[in-house]
């Protein structure tokens, strides 16, 4: 076992079948999925700029296009449903909620509203001189 290999057998079991898997086309070899996921898995964990993702994962713009095209096709919201299901069906989750009555202040000067000071005619717009 890697130090990079992030996920279980069991965990990627449950989330292999939603992944692409290879088609028989001619082209450009087809990248390992489980490495890939598990570098999307390590640069979010980690908090890295993609080009910092370690070699391990393959190229971070490979990564980083599985990523951007699991998400624009609804693959991630996929499997988020599949974990969720599976998670709620093994009493793994609670669904108790919590409302919190504690108020946070904000600084005068943190709104957005505008108040007529009117400093600056105060000062030059009279003509005035202060005694």
């Amino acid at each position: 076992m890697s130090r990079f290999q992030l996920l279980s057998d069991d965990q990627w079991a449950l989330i292999a079948p939603f992944l692409p898997s290879r088609t028989g086309r001619q082209g450009r070899p087809f990248s390992d999925a489980r490495a890939i996921v598990e570098g999307i898995i390590y640069r979010y964990r980690c908090g890295i700029a993609w080009r910092d993702l370690p070699r391990e994962f393959g190229p971070w713009q490979t990564v980083w296009r599985w990523h951007r095209n699991l998400a624009g096709d609804g693959t991630w919201d996929q499997i988020h449903q599949r974990l969720l299901a599976a998670a709620d069906r093994d009493g793994k989750i609670g669904w108790t909620v919590s409302a919190d009555s504690s108020i946070a202040r904000a600084h005068q000067h943190a709104t957005n509203v505008t108040r007529p000071t009117g400093g600056w005619i105060e000062l030059h717009g009279s003509g005035r001189r202060a005694a």
